[in-house]
């Protein structure tokens, strides 16, 4: 009798052991597999200055919309993460996303192509210090602070009838001509120009920060 007690606590023993290293699995098979799925679009894609994606709220988007609304032409988002700017319902626009993150691009494509605006949407992965921005008479940024470098940029590329719409955070040195929204959901209009003072302080590097990677 001792020794079929023995036998079946042993038993008893060995299947629960069996039963928490099942669970144990089937957990850490879960996050490992719910990390691999959202890191691509949670990590900054190697960057050199980390840059996470952060999704715009809807009252972002809605303001964005709001500025736009007035505008046609050629529009390109920098930093266009899962391509919600790029993707929305803007008639009368060619629009174009630029970013550095594969995943999020081809994420991007899909989502276009999904919604039935591939036609008039196109993405690219690259990082935007090697691209042009001249043909682009609308530009929208979901900035971060270090955007003095970027705003030079802007400055010498975009035609003077271009407007710059910035999300987060504002351009340093431009005026803008419009906001819409308030807090974190601001949105500020800006006309790329660049005053003498200021173009000679950048040269000078008094007013540079540490270039902004995306």
């Amino acid at each position: 009798m001792l020794v079929c007690r023995a036998f079946s606590d042993l038993f008893r023993s060995k299947s629960r052991s069996r039963l928490g290293l099942l669970v144990t699995g089937v957990v850490g098979g879960s996050l490992v597999a719910l990390y691999a799925a959202a890191a691509p679009f949670v990590a900054p894609a190697l960057r050199k200055v980390c840059l996470p994606f952060v999704p715009a709220t809807s009252a972002q988007v809605e303001n964005v919309l709001k500025v736009l609304r007035a505008r046609s032409g050629t529009l390109v988002d920098i930093g266009s993460g899962d391509g919600r700017i790029v993707s929305l319902d803007l008639h009368g626009f060619q629009a174009s996303g630029f970013e550095l993150n594969p995943w999020l691009v081809w994420y991007s494509r899909y989502k276009a192509w999904r919604e039935g605006v591939h036609r008039s949407t196109s993405f690219y992965i690259s990082d935007l210090w090697k691209v042009s921005f001249a043909q682009y008479s609308n530009v929208v940024i979901f900035g971060v602070p270090q955007m003095v470098s970027l705003e030079l940029k802007l400055a010498k590329e975009l035609p003077r009838t271009a407007k710059v719409v910035a999300c987060r955070f504002p351009f340093p040195t431009w005026v803008p001509e419009r906001t819409a929204g308030e807090g974190i959901d601001t949105v500020w209009v800006s006309v790329p120009m660049m005053d003498s003072t200021v173009f000679l302080k950048l040269l000078e590097g008094s007013l540079f920060e540490k270039p902004l990677t995306n």
